[in-house]
């Protein structure tokens, strides 16, 4: 998961209305989600710690995120939302959720992918929230999109990263009106190519662009998300083609004590070693795109002694090995 991932305190309000809709008091729970305005942070940890404790009242739901996403509105989603509603078509839309996503989870997650005549959106499973928020979270998509359209076809397919009991995954299937398949390496959702030329029926060009400058005010106006990323990631480029790379001479190159650059880990919730991988996944697939590499080259890149050592990585990261990967990328 992801070290900077939250949602925004709008998001809240969804899980507020859920209890609402379900006639379920809940009081602990509903003074907990009134302590965040619309415009605070939530942490990712707490925004999963109360989705489990609300939809442990219905016990009898086999999909409860799916029942959740379901009342999406797009004052859950801030500016975004309203971005969104107010864009000329489909693809628009797209664009500007990915344009500004940031706002959303504090950092860009989303890609949007083209395959023959579909379009994917898709969210690294490194990133993933765990099945109840991502359920809620593609839901809330979809249902969005077709709230906005009459008679709106239903995705072409539907991915989640986590393995679930078979009702859930009928329940999902009954919901997103596609196949929905489990396991998958990315969180995603493909759409018709054509969808995206669907127009948007409340398309307002003048208040999109004056969204559209309050969005990108916003966005100006957030703290560098990726800054400590970045130096980390720069530093693990240089030290990792020499192989044997530690937390010390990390937190050496980087003028801080071992102990102050654990304690940044720890604060953000992550290991050294979750901080490695990520970041050479990170960089294996920035190496894997440029077909000049070998595997055996990417590998000592990385600080493999061995490419085994880097396919089985690879493998646990993705669920594919590097060459069904680079062979896949190239095929999109």
């Amino acid at each position: 998961m992801s070290m900077l991932v939250r949602v925004t305190g709008a998001w809240t309000q969804l899980l507020t209305d859920w209890l609402d809709a379900q006639r379920l008091p809940a009081p602990m729970i509903r003074a907990r989600l009134a302590t965040y305005a619309p415009d605070d942070v939530v942490p990712l940890a707490v925004w999963c710690e109360v989705l489990a404790q609300a939809t442990a009242l219905r016990p009898d739901l086999p999909a409860p995120g799916l029942s959740i996403g379901a009342g999406v509105l797009p004052r859950h989603v801030g500016v975004l939302g309203y971005l969104v509603l107010a864009s000329d078509n489909l693809a628009e839309a797209v664009a500007a959720y990915q344009r500004y996503e940031r706002l959303f989870y504090g950092v860009d997650l989303a890609e949007v992918l083209m395959h023959r005549d579909e379009v994917e959106i898709r969210w690294p499973s490194g990133d993933s929230t765990g099945m109840l928020a991502d359920e809620t979270a593609i839901a809330a998509l979809v249902t969005f999109l077709r709230k906005q359209i009459d008679n709106p076809p239903p995705p072409s397919r539907v991915g989640f990263v986590h393995q679930v009991p078979r009702e859930r995954a009928q329940a999902c299937e009954a919901f997103f009106g596609c196949p929905v398949d489990f396991g998958s390496t990315h969180t995603r959702v493909r759409f018709p190519l054509s969808y995206l030329s669907i127009p948007m029926p409340h398309r307002e060009p003048g208040l999109r662009a004056l969204l559209d400058r309050q969005a990108q005010a916003l966005l100006d106006a957030l703290p560098d998300p990726n800054a400590f990323d970045k130096a980390v990631q720069q530093l693990l480029v240089r030290l990792l083609p020499d192989g044997e790379v530690s937390v010390d001479k990390v937190a050496q190159a980087m003028h801080q004590s071992t102990r102050t650059l654990q304690r940044r880990l720890a604060d953000s919730g992550m290991t050294w070693q979750q901080l490695l991988d990520r970041t050479r996944e990170q960089l294996a697939r920035q190496y894997l795109g440029d077909r000049a590499l070998s595997l055996a080259e990417i590998a000592l890149l990385l600080g493999y002694s061995e490419q085994s050592a880097f396919t089985r990585s690879f493998k646990r990261w993705t669920g594919q090995t590097p060459l069904g990967f680079r062979t896949q990328t190239v095929h999109l």
